[in-house]
């Protein structure tokens, strides 16, 4: 857009502008993480009138006072203005989703260069006065004429997808929980906070004493909380398959524990959790700027499954899809290209995968393969490799060649997208909750979260069933 400042000598007492703009709750985390306050009063996701809502978000009387600033600098007079003074008085509050109008008026020229401003911020429905005052800046004395610059857009690192599974997953009945070894303060605090959001009562089982340790070091309480205390891991575990095989327990967390110590116990023979499926792993991906989350399997158990392996990684993943609310997950089996290649065994493995969905052995959701990275998940790259798919550019699955590929997606995803990823593993008789100790705690909240919601769609439908 070209733009044209106003020199003091054009400026007439008078002149006004005005620029309209929503406020949005991003607007909200950049303005707290520009200024540093971070009250929460100002931030998505507090309550603290106690109504129950979470939604009504105050916006920070200074960022709707820095918008007269856009208009001053952009508008009237535009570039070369630079701030004197400004005085402002806060009649009423803006809240995140307003329509904002924001207005200056010239009402004085001075002769040592400066002007007057009268500035003032309206909500336009309801009209509300919310701010008034008086701007002094002095005025440009260089005729411009420029393009706006187009200056690097900011990413807000905001996992609304994890946020939106939370919210669904707390009317629910919490889920019970057997914790395997929390016995250090990241485990340990992921369990408390998900009970603290309702998601899950947990049975804690390890070490009382190591325990009770984790919780005075974090800082939170063990008051009605059931701990079984068994010091070892091993005999942590197989207790904890016991309470699910015992109907105590409805899904299985990985504490502060090695993962094949964990997954011996569920494979065992004996009161195992077996179901004839393999057991995979299924990270759930909140990526900031994509409109979906995203599923990347497998990236921790199958280290080179073989195509038998594969087809249970897939139906696996489109199950926990379909109960995220994915009505039918579209399926990217990813290679290095997207072509049969009889050289690179991924692709030939992603054609089969994707006939045997369309003949009704893998079920649910639709797979295309092969697929590459970029074909897979944006729409753009698919059309100029001429892919005609309703999955290429549009996945909501990717399955990946071998543990390694996986892995490596899914860290390039949290430590260079910003991404937040929940892990569960699927293929046993319940969800098995499997976090890592670099994993936040929103990671843990919401791999809580994911399980919580899985198990209720099952039992739905086992009730259905038996009605």
């Amino acid at each position: 857009m070209k733009r044209e400042n106003k020199t003091f000598d054009e400026l007439q007492v008078g002149d006004t502008a005005e620029l309209r703009r929503v406020c949005t709750a991003d607007d909200l985390f950049v303005f707290a993480t520009a200024s540093g306050n971070h009250n929460p009063m100002h931030l998505p996701g507090y309550d603290l009138d106690n109504d129950g809502r979470k939604d009504e978000v105050t916006a920070p009387a200074m960022w709707v006072g820095s918008l007269i600033s856009a208009v001053l600098g952009n508008i009237l007079p535009g570039a070369g203005t630079l701030y004197r003074s400004q005085t402002l008085d806060f009649h009423a509050r803006a809240k995140a989703g307003d329509d904002l109008v924001v207005r200056v008026r010239l009402s004085q020229k001075r002769p040592d260069g400066t002007v007057v401003f009268a500035t003032t911020v309206h909500r336009e429905e309801p009209v509300e006065l919310l701010l008034s005052g008086e701007a002094v800046v002095a005025a440009p004395q260089v005729k411009l004429t420029y393009e706006e610059q187009d200056i690097p857009g900011l990413l807000v690192q905001r996992h609304r997808h994890f946020d939106a599974l939370v919210a669904r997953a707390e009317p629910l009945a919490p889920l019970t929980v057997a914790v395997v070894a929390p016995e250090e303060p990241n485990s340990l605090g992921g369990a408390l906070l998900a009970a603290r959001h309702t998601l899950i009562t947990p049975i804690l089982v390890g070490s009382r004493a190591k325990i009770e340790a984790a919780a005075k070091e974090c800082g939170e309480s063990l008051d009605g909380v059931e701990i079984l205390d068994v010091a070892d891991h091993t005999a942590a575990s197989n207790m904890a398959v016991d309470l699910v095989a015992d109907g105590r327990a409805g899904a299985v967390m990985k504490g502060h524990l090695h993962t094949d110590e964990l997954l011996r116990a569920v494979l065992r023979k004996e009161r195992g959790l077996r179901t004839g499926r393999r057991l995979t792993h299924i990270f759930v991906m909140d990526v900031p700027g994509l409109p979906h989350p995203l599923l990347v399997t497998d990236a921790a158990i199958n280290i080179q499954p073989d195509l038998v392996t594969k087809i249970d990684i897939v139906q696996n993943a489109i199950d926990l899809a379909i109960s995220l609310g994915i009505a039918q997950p579209k399926v990217g089996v990813l290679s290095a290209v997207e072509t049969v290649n009889p050289q690179i065994a991924s692709s030939v493995d992603a054609a089969l995968l994707s006939k045997m969905a369309e003949r009704g052995q893998i079920v649910g959701g639709m797979v295309d393969g092969p697929l590459a990275m970029d074909n897979a998940i944006d729409i753009a790259a698919a059309r100029t490799k001429g892919i005609v798919s309703p999955v290429a550019g549009r996945a909501e699955v990717l399955v990946v060649p071998n543990l390694d590929a996986g892995n490596m997606l899914a860290k390039q995803l949290t430590y260079v997208s910003h991404a937040e990823g929940a892990g569960l593993v699927m293929g046993a008789k319940v969800p098995i909750i499997l976090t890592s100790r670099a994993d936040s705690a929103q990671a843990r909240l919401a791999s809580c979260a994911v399980a919580a919601i899985h198990q209720a769609r099952i039992a739905g439908e086992a009730e259905a069933r038996d009605a």
